[in-house]
């Protein structure tokens, strides 16, 4: 596997870095933006950091027109988005566990992944190769392993696009504010990007490199 180079320095060295926090939760201030802040209130001061709520945004479902189309953003909204996603280092997907996985927010954002690939002249892949993608998420059990399908969505789609993947940040929390009692998660939100993010590679390349 090759990867382009990276955009910014990984690890603890934070300079040259941007943060894009997107937001997919259904409701606002939820336990997983609770946690997202929590996360970033631990970065240095001075990195840059965007948040999109996409539950604010007026986002139509994602219609796959790569065979039929010119492939160019069809709004100000998904162009907004898109240069949003190319121009951050780093892009914190933020989202509650619904059934095991990411909510409809936070999926259709990334099926728009799907036709950024085919933008003319956006250069999508390039341009996300070598940053870094994170999860945050909140879920109602106690055991976190059950977040383990979208955990496996986030690394599966930063390894497509050759990104870094900085894992997930879990929190147990399904009354509003009931993550801050998981004092365990608020710990781990304040030093989790400060940790080193390895190249997000497929469970069959990860295979191969053991072998």
């Amino acid at each position: 596997m090759t990867l382009d180079a990276p955009r910014a320095p990984h690890g603890p060295d934070f300079s040259g870095r941007s943060f894009l926090f997107v937001l997919g939760s259904s409701r606002p201030d939820g336990n997983s933006e609770i946690l997202a802040r929590t996360a970033a209130a631990g970065l240095p001061a001075g990195v840059p950091q965007r948040w999109v709520d996409l539950n604010r945004l007026d986002l139509p479902d994602f219609q796959d027109g790569r065979h039929e189309a010119d492939g160019a953003p069809a709004g100000a909204t998904e162009r907004m988005l898109l240069d949003a996603t190319v121009e951050a280092t780093d892009v914190v997907i933020v989202s509650p566990l619904y059934w095991y996985s990411l909510s409809a927010q936070a999926k259709r954002y990334l099926d728009y992944w799907s036709g950024w690939l085919n933008v003319p002249g956006s250069d999508f892949k390039r341009r996300m190769a070598g940053g870094t993608l994170w999860g945050v998420t909140a879920l109602a059990h106690e055991e976190h392993v059950v977040a383990d399908g979208l955990v496996t969505s986030l690394s599966n789609s930063a390894a497509y696009l050759r990104m870094r993947f900085g894992g997930v940040l879990t929190g147990t929390g399904s009354r509003p504010g009931r993550v801050r009692a998981d004092t365990a998660a608020m710990a781990r939100a304040e030093r989790f990007f400060h940790q080193e993010a390895p190249l997000a590679r497929f469970p069959y390349e990860e295979v191969a490199v053991g072998v």
